[in-house]
């Protein structure tokens, strides 16, 4: 896997130019046309992560390469993308067309949690494919954001927070069933909440010297400050699924992540994954996927 990308990277990359709003401490935020960012022949991104979040409108045949999954669509689609995961973005045809709006965090810091609706979490697949008239409707907030990047209004970086949310919530109702969030009715569903958000920050894994800590429901539960059987329960009762499935669903598709897109050899990516022994990692990847580490790496 490639280095983590910057949003100066990016500039460098795709325009040869560095804005001016680049501070960190303010937050960046921006919307380009995707015709603009190639400078050459189409070819595929790499893959890696980056520091900073997009939403793009993407038309023409592609495939995106997502954590562990390729998804393709041969005309247009909504694209959500964060610092967790790793992706890359795969054209198929010579016409691309389209926009992306690329933003760090920091620009939200004043203006709701965006981070925290579904289509940025790492369990997620966040392409929706739209039809014409929606990448119709899509495209013209798009070029809002652009008419007031464009403008000397006041407050026009509220409007373009807002602008985003808009995509945001366009894509929760393509999908309504993912648009629930585990974090707002009772008890159970905020210890889930809350076990989720801590599972999610040990990821991603990106360098030899990390090693991951917390490993199994216990070590949360401790973490967490609640009884392991209050957090099984808990969590049965809002996922339908058992902790350690959870835990064992994250460790999978980090683990297919650093065999597919690092050199590590398979004894330092178990070792980083918190497995004590090397064999332990290959009875726990064969158990879940009916093959073995160098196996799943060589298909």
């Amino acid at each position: 896997m490639d280095k983590l990308q910057t949003i100066e990277d990016f500039y460098a990359d795709k325009l040869d130019l560095m804005p001016d709003n680049l501070t960190k401490e303010i937050g960046h935020f921006n919307v380009l046309r995707i015709e603009d960012t190639l400078k050459q022949a189409v070819k595929p991104f790499p893959f890696n992560r980056k520091d900073y979040f997009k939403i793009c409108l993407s038309i023409g045949e592609s495939r995106v390469h997502y954590a562990d999954k390729v998804i393709s669509f041969k005309e247009q689609a909504l694209v959500f993308t964060n610092p967790l995961i790793p992706y890359k973005w795969e054209p198929l045809s010579e016409n691309q067309t389209g926009f992306t709006c690329i933003f760090s965090l920091s620009f939200f810091k004043d203006y709701g949690r965006i981070i925290n609706y579904p289509i940025f979490q790492p369990g997620a697949v966040p392409i929706y494919p739209v039809t014409r008239e929606e990448a119709n409707k899509i495209a013209a907030i798009f070029l809002k954001m652009i008419a007031e990047l464009n403008s000397d209004y006041p407050y026009k970086d509220d409007l373009l927070c807002n602008l985003a949310f808009e995509l945001v919530h366009i894509s929760l109702k393509m999908r309504p069933a993912e648009s629930i969030p585990y974090g707002n009715s009772n008890a159970a569903a905020r210890i889930t909440s809350m076990f989720v958000d801590l599972l999610d920050r040990q990821f991603p894994i990106d360098d030899l010297s990390q090693r991951l800590q917390l490993r199994t429901a216990s070590d949360y539960a401790r973490q967490l400050s609640v009884h392991v059987n209050h957090l099984n329960k808990s969590i049965k009762e809002i996922t339908q699924k058992t902790t350690s499935e959870l835990i064992n669903e994250r460790l999978l598709q980090e683990s297919k992540i650093l065999l597919k897109h690092t050199n590590w050899n398979v004894s330092e990516i178990a070792y980083v994954l918190g497995f004590e022994e090397p064999t332990n990692f290959n009875q726990f990847f064969k158990k879940q996927l009916q093959l073995t580490p160098s196996q799943f790496r060589i298909i």
